[in-house]
């Protein structure tokens, strides 16, 4: 995120995104403004908490007008670095790795694996999706060459620290970790924990208990 952006609440930046989706494809279909009703039906987030996500950043609404998309979409093209490419590493290409490489984030213009690294003999030397594969012999070197900064984590479990822990040697500042292993990491480097076992078991619990996806409340 942008370095001049004002310090705001970390559920507010994660937020940031869907909301920056939404607006792109309001852009796309030429509408000119949005009320704040519209944007919290579209990403499921309540009309009180935009307005007060929107109002760390000033005066981007007007009362009985609502929002100027194109304002909105500079606004957030800006704020999000979304003009800025960032390098990103892949680790480990298995069944899941594999498909984030074909994907490559494709409606994010800003994020780009540019690399990959397994110890497949069979992987190391091809390139999928337009991504070369290396063995994770040649990390350090490879990395300090891209000069990558973030790094997805789709490796066996037992593996996960001691990559890790290569990966802050290489001062990578971001790491996307789809293992289950809860990694150890100097307070430079942030994590991101995205177990999907977890989402899954959560997901069913809600539509147990909550099958009324209005009684959710948001952040």
């Amino acid at each position: 995120m942008n370095h001049d952006s004002p310090k705001i609440p970390q559920a507010t930046a994660k937020r940031l995104p869907l909301y920056y989706r939404f607006i792109q494809n309001l852009h796309s279909s030429g509408k000119q403004r949005v009320s704040s009703a519209e944007l919290s039906e579209a990403v499921k987030v309540d009309s009180a908490t935009i307005r007060r996500d929107f109002s760390y950043f000033g005066a981007l609404g007007k009362k009985g007008y609502g929002y100027n998309v194109s304002y909105l979409l500079s606004f957030f093209r800006k704020t999000l670095d979304q003009d800025e490419i960032t390098n990103v590493a892949l680790i480990g290409v298995g069944n899941l790795g594999t498909a984030f490489l074909n994907y490559n984030f494709m409606k994010n213009n800003n994020t780009k694996i540019q690399i990959a690294f397994d110890v497949d003999e069979e992987k190391v030397g091809t390139v999928i999706g337009d991504v070369p594969i290396y063995h994770l012999d040649e990390l350090e070197e490879r990395l300090d060459l891209k000069e990558v900064p973030v790094a997805i984590l789709t490796v066996p479990s037992s593996a996960a620290q001691g990559i890790t822990d290569r990966l802050a040697e290489a001062q990578i500042k971001g790491i996307l970790n789809f293992t289950p292993a809860r990694l150890n990491v100097p307070p430079t480097i942030r994590v991101h924990h995205i177990d999907l076992a977890v989402e899954l078991q959560s997901l069913v619990y809600f539509l147990k208990n909550y099958p009324d996806a209005s009684d959710e409340k948001s952040e």
